[in-house]
């Protein structure tokens, strides 16, 4: 019986493991972390400061003809944790703007992963799943300024205005469907709010993005 019973118990123990959810947290949105977050300005300096909710801490960003990003080297396996999770909200878009165009490539809010795929920061590989302000989920298109960088729509301000928003993609399937690029992982995550070409004013929230195998 007690023989029979420890089978039954470690049989539980193995099960309970294996299906046990594997997450990895890219931000968590302290004070100590944001001093050594690395900064990309672009045209002045978005405004970001922190805060909270129920769910947790956040970050604001507010951005009016500027543009910079937080980021920082982290490095994934995407054959363990090839989806990433954003949680995410605009308060204020850019309703109007073309943002597939040098003049309108500007976003309320944006995620970029990267990939680096030789010696200098101009080989890397990124795809910059955005929350659109005009165009609708699933399109995507290369960056004007680099072909080397995709947009990808997660969100978009058409049906979720003001309003918290998760959503999910695969990023290994992307970057084999976007750049026809196999990876097994990848080398840094960012996040940025630019209205540097638009000239226009931005405000949006990130929350809770991390990895997960499922």
């Amino acid at each position: 019986m007690i023989k029979n019973f420890l089978i039954l118990f470690l049989t539980l123990i193995l099960f309970s493991t294996s299906t046990v959810a594997e997450n990895i947290r890219v931000f968590e949105f302290t004070d100590e972390e944001f001093k050594n977050l690395q900064v990309k300005k672009v045209k002045g300096e978005t405004k970001w400061t922190l805060g909270s909710n129920e769910n947790g801490a956040y970050i604001k960003a507010e951005a009016e003809g500027v543009g910079s990003g937080l980021g920082k080297e982290i490095e994934i396996d995407l054959n363990k944790t090839p989806f990433i999770n954003i949680t995410w909200k605009v308060e204020k878009d850019l309703s109007g703007i073309i943002e597939n165009s040098k003049k309108g490539h500007d976003y309320a809010a944006r995620v970029f992963v990267i990939k680096k795929t030789g010696a200098t920061p101009l080989s890397n590989r990124a795809i910059n799943y955005v929350f659109s302000s005009n165009n609708i989920i699933d399109q995507n298109w290369p960056s004007p300024y680099t072909k080397k960088s995709i947009d990808y729509v997660l969100s978009t301000t058409i049906d979720k205005p003001n309003t918290w928003v998760t959503v999910k993609a695969n990023v290994k399937e992307d970057f084999m469907k976007l750049h026809g690029l196999d990876v097994d992982n990848i080398s840094g995550v960012a996040i940025m709010t630019d209205t540097d070409n638009s000239k226009l004013k931005a405000i949006s929230y990130y929350q809770n993005i991390y990895f997960s195998d499922k």
